[in-house]
């Protein structure tokens, strides 16, 4: 996907935002360029400090209505935090990351890190008692080691910290190509 593509997809987020206050209805006609269904979170940072991040996944929506979706959640469904109000979006930062689709990682437990490329790849770990995902972000900022990585998104599903070594939970990694102002 092209800059100027990711541009536009910040920009939806925002009006998706706005146009909550605004109670007025914004033309997804003019985003339709984005109709292919693709997997996409998008995250609030309020001078450097997350602020709300909620997304999708796997590809259920076309991704301008995922974008648009994903904002308004972000801004007002992120139970980590209380709705955006009004007067805080103007110093709110937008970054919409468009994802690849999930893929297992099928290796024994003990070799999942070997699978893992911090920089690239994002984590999922589901299993019988809860799921997270992290997105590959998220392991840079921490200069993580595959291993924290795997430890980190256990955490994130509620999860002991070993339990990408158990076989009843799955771990699968996605990519993200990541647009932000």
């Amino acid at each position: 996907m092209r800059k100027e593509d990711g541009k536009r997809l910040i920009e939806l987020a925002r009006k998706s935002i706005e146009s909550y206050f605004s109670k007025k209805d914004i033309n997804l006609e003019t985003y339709k360029k984005f109709s292919d269904k693709q997997g996409v979170f998008v995250t609030l940072h309020k001078k450097g400090e997350l602020r709300g991040c909620i997304g999708f996944p796997y590809p259920i929506y076309p991704l301008y209505q995922a974008v648009f979706e994903a904002a308004r959640a972000a801004a007002f469904e992120d139970c980590r935090f209380h709705p955006v109000e009004q007067g805080e979006l103007k110093d709110i930062d937008i970054e919409v990351s468009v994802l690849t689709v999930p893929e297992e990682i099928a290796s024994d437990p003990e070799d999942l890190p070997k699978h893992i490329k911090i920089g690239e790849d994002g984590l999922i770990i589901k299993g019988p008692s809860g799921s997270g995902l992290l997105l590959p972000q998220v392991f840079t900022e921490y200069h993580c080691t595959p291993e924290r990585a795997l430890e980190m998104t256990c955490q994130k599903a509620g999860l002991p910290e070993d339990a990408w070594k158990n076989r009843k939970n799955k771990v699968f990694r996605f990519q993200a190509q990541v647009f932000s102002e």
